[in-house]
């Protein structure tokens, strides 16, 4: 065996300086969230079309000179040209204005009842995760009741009985929608309620709502985020269909759905009035879609590097 003298080794490039030197910068969680989702091209992609609609939505109706409402019998079910860029429907009506018009109906719907299931879903969620026991037996089995009912045939429902409007849709699809959020946030919430800081917050003499809402469910953001990139989507398409069944928006106001429904009528000789909105329609779906994607790959910091 060969015999290994010190004076045959060199250190090079040794500087004490450099021990203490951080090997990279020290960045917070989110601004680490945004730097992977800044490297994944596809959710940014996403997030750049999806931009883009809502800007066109809020401002697309405005590029135009024509009413949404207003009916011109002398172009009826013309195919797109500069006067009408998407072509007018079997009223005359510019679909350009009526698809931007209708983008605005179908992502407030998307929006506002997707808050309000995570409203009410987190804090059902949260109470049952922090108290547990008897409380969160009762709780959940409420939860499965709701959850064993056919979520349409619950929908379709409401919308038989209750006035027809955007309101009574966005009331109809919550009504048992919120179920899921709530059992992913008692999940995460029972994991936390162990840990030191909600125990210091226990000791120091904290409320149990002033826990589950200052310590606990902002520590859940990050699956919140993801769920609700997931479930804006699911509300759009909810709302599309219904409105193709003729139980959503009512004329004269208008969505997606509800112009896919119009246009199905007619697709064998005038396609362009069911192919456009459908075709924004799945975009903005599949764009939410994959940046739910990236986002649950953002915000879990197990895929930290």
């Amino acid at each position: 065996m060969v015999s290994l003298n010190k004076d045959k080794f060199k250190i090079i490039g040794y500087d004490e300086k450099e021990l203490e030197a951080i090997s990279r910068p020290n960045i917070g969680y989110w601004q680490d969230a945004w730097r992977r989702l800044k490297k994944n091209k596809v959710a940014m992609i996403s997030l750049i079309i999806l931009i883009i609609v809502i800007i066109m939505c809020f401002i697309g109706p405005a590029l135009s000179h024509y009413d949404f409402t207003a009916q011109d019998y002398d172009f009826l079910d013309n195919t797109p040209s500069f006067a009408h860029l998407f072509g007018t429907d079997n009223l005359g009506r510019d679909l350009f204005v009526r698809t931007w018009k209708g983008g605005r109906v179908s992502l407030y719907i998307g929006f506002v009842g997707t808050l309000v299931e995570l409203i009410v879903g987190c804090l059902y969620g949260g109470i049952a995760g922090y108290f547990g026991g008897k409380v969160d037996m009762l709780m959940m089995r409420v939860i499965e009741v709701i959850a064993s009912v056919p979520y349409l045939l619950v929908v379709i429902l409401l919308l038989l009985v209750l006035p027809k409007g955007v309101n009574t849709l966005i009331i109809a699809l919550c009504i048992t929608g919120w179920v899921g959020i709530a059992r992913l946030i008692r999940g995460q919430v029972m994991q936390i309620k162990s840990l030191d800081y909600v125990l210091a917050a226990k000791a120091l003499g904290a409320k149990p709502m002033r826990i589950i809402l200052k310590h606990e469910l902002p520590n859940t953001i990050g699956l919140i985020l993801v769920y609700m990139s997931m479930d804006i989507p699911a509300f759009i398409f909810d709302e599309a269909f219904l409105s193709f069944l003729g139980l959503g928006v009512q004329p004269p106001a208008t969505s997606w759905g509800a112009l896919i429904f119009t246009g199905q009528g007619v697709m064998t000789n005038h396609p362009h009035e069911l192919i456009i909105p459908t075709v924004i329609l799945a975009i903005t779906m599949l764009a939410f879609n994959l940046l739910g994607d990236g986002l649950r790959d953002a915000l879990d910091p197990k895929l930290r590097q």
